[in-house]
């Protein structure tokens, strides 16, 4: 039973991230989700699921660095949640379902939260780079002082 429900829930998760290849949305995450799901039961998602991560990474990575590309995401993202919500007031768009709404503000919903996760990513790294160096012969090292007990 374990086995099943790991199986569905990780080929879900796979098949939504390779429908948001095509669509705007984190494809490759929620691939690499789905097939580390996979991965748990199934060895053969191991290798698949490392050139997915990689993927994600280097997308990811491309958000942080860029304002626009941040930007055009979350605009992406506003777009697909503003379409489902839509969908579910009950305006009529054509190929839009009760269920794709849904799909679509939560693929709004994931990117947006990806975009967020990256930027912030970005400048710790960004301040990190622009901390001063501690004293010599430390390697770099902020040390607190001993406590006097």
């Amino acid at each position: 039973m374990k086995t099943a429900v790991i199986a569905v829930l990780g080929g879900l998760l796979t098949l939504a991230g390779i429908a948001l290849l095509v669509l705007p949305g984190p494809g490759f995450v929620l691939v690499a989700a789905g097939l580390a799901v996979l991965a748990t039961r199934f060895s053969w998602a191991k290798k698949p699921l490392d050139y997915a991560k990689d993927k994600a990474q280097e997308g990811v990575q491309e958000v942080a660095k860029s304002p626009w590309r941040a930007a055009g995401a979350v605009l992406a993202a506003l777009v697909l949640v503003g379409l489902g919500v839509l969908t579910l007031a009950g305006v009529d768009l054509p190929f839009l379902n009760a269920f794709t709404a849904v799909v679509l503000i939560l693929s709004g919903l994931f990117l947006v939260g990806t975009v967020v996760f990256a930027r912030r990513q970005e400048k710790q790294e960004q301040a990190r780079a622009h901390r001063p160096a501690g004293p010599r012969g430390t390697a770099g090292a902020h040390r607190a002082a001993p406590r006097g007990d």
